[in-house]
C-alpha cells in the first residue's frame, strides 16, 4: 500500500471513529428512549423515600379519564397529548413534562391540584416522547414552538377568548419559559417548576456533575446535536425570553435539587421582566417540590392563579 493510500485509509478510519463517537453522544443525550419514559416512579434517593406518596399520586393520575388529541407541529412532526376535562370552563392549563419523562410522571401533582381547582388540563407528550413523533429531544429549542402550536390548538378548538395557564416541570418548565416572549394575550401566566436556563448550560451542569472534561464534552455534545439532531444548543434561552416577557411567572424549585441546580431558577427569576414569585421548597430534590410540601406548593399556586385573575373555588 502506498503512503497516500495509507494516509487516506487513516483519515477515513478517523472520520468514521469521530462520526461513531458523535452518534453515540447523540444517542445518549438526545435520541428518543421511550422505554425510559414510563409512568412508573423513578427509583433511588428521595423518590425511594417518598415511594408511597408517589405511588398514590401516580395511581390517581392514571385513573383519570382523558381524550387523546393530536396536532402537527410547524416542522411537520406529529404531536400527541392528553386532554383532561375537569369542568369545561375557565382557563386551560397547558402542562409540559420533562426530559425522558411523561405527563403522568411529572404532572401527577399538577393533575391532582387542577382537578381540585376544576381547571381543564392539556398535557402533551413532548416531541420524541410517548405517542409524539420526532427523532430528537431538543431541550426546548424546537419544543418552545411546539408550545405555541398547542396554544393555537386550544384557541382553534375553544375559541380565541379561551384563557390559558402555561405550566411545566424541568425541561417542560424550560420549554414554556423559552416561549414566554412569544405568547398571545390569552395566556394569563406561567408556572415553571425546576426549569433550567439554557440547553447548553444544563448539559454543562450535568457533564460537570459526572466528571466529564467540560471543553471536549461540550464540543461533542454540540456537534452531535447539530449533526444528528438538527438543532443548536445555543438557539434558546429562558433568561433572554423572560427578559422580554410581561406575563406573571411563578418559579418553583426544590432547594436540594442536584440535577437542575436551584440557582438556575434564581437566574431565571432575576431575568424575568414581568410580575414574579419564587418558591424554594426546603429539602426537595428534582421535581419533588409538590410531594415534599404539598400544602406550600398548593398555596403558592392558588395565590398565583388568583393574582392572574383565575377564580379559585373556596374550600
Amino acid at each position: 500500500m502506498t503512503g497516500k493510500k495509507i494516509l487516506g485509509a487513516a483519515l477515513l478510519g478517523g472520520a468514521a471513529a469521530c462520526g461513531a463517537a458523535l452518534y453515540g453522544c447523540f444517542w445518549g443525550c438526545f435520541a428518543p428512549k421511550k422505554y425510559l419514559a414510563s409512568d412508573a416512579p423513578p427509583s433511588g434517593g428521595q423518590y425511594e423515600a417518598k415511594k408511597s406518596e408517589l405511588a398514590e399520586l401516580y395511581s390517581a393520575a392514571k385513573a383519570l379519564d382523558f381524550e387523546r388529541v393530536s396536532i402537527r407541529a410547524r416542522d411537520g412532526v406529529g404531536l400527541s397529548g392528553r386532554y383532561y376535562r375537569f369542568s369545561g370552563a375557565g382557563p386551560v392549563v397547558l402542562f409540559f413534562h420533562g426530559y425522558r419523562s411523561s405527563p403522568i410522571r411529572d404532572g401527577c401533582g399538577m393533575l391532582k391540584l387542577m382537578r381540585e381547582l376544576k381547571l381543564d388540563v392539556l398535557a402533551p407528550d413532548q416531541r420524541a416522547h410517548g405517542e409524539s413523533g420526532g427523532h430528537a429531544i431538543t431541550m426546548g429549542v424546537k419544543e418552545q414552538y411546539d408550545c405555541l402550536d398547542w396554544i393555537q390548538y386550544i384557541l382553534d378548538r375553544f375559541g380565541n377568548d379561551r384563557e390559558i395557564i402555561l405550566g411545566g416541570c424541568s425541561m417542560g418548565a424550560a420549554t414554556v419559559m423559552m416561549a414566554s416572549d412569544m405568547l398571545p394575550d390569552n395566556v394569563l401566566g406561567i408556572i415553571a417548576d425546576c426549569g433550567y436556563t439554557t440547553p447548553e448550560e444544563i448539559m454543562r451542569s450535568v457533564g460537570r456533575a459526572r466528571g466529564l472534561p467540560e471543553g471536549p464534552a461540550m464540543a461533542m455534545i454540540r456537534g452531535a446535536a447539530r449533526l444528528f439532531g438538527g438543532f443548536d444548543l445555543r438557539a434558546a434561552s429562558a433568561p433572554e425570553a423572560l427578559s422580554r416577557c410581561g406575563k406573571p411567572v411563578l418559579f418553583i424549585h426544590g432547594a436540594a435539587d442536584d440535577f437542575v441546580p436551584t440557582e438556575m431558577s434564581r437566574v431565571n427569576y432575576a431575568a424575568c421582566a414581568g410580575p414574579k414569585r419564587l418558591l424554594e421548597v426546603p429539602g426537595a430534590e428534582h421535581a419533588m417540590s409538590f410531594v415534599v410540601d404539598e400544602e406550600g406548593y398548593t398555596s403558592a399556586v392558588k395565590e398565583f392563579l388568583a393574582e392572574c385573575g383565575v377564580e379559585i373555588p373556596q374550600d
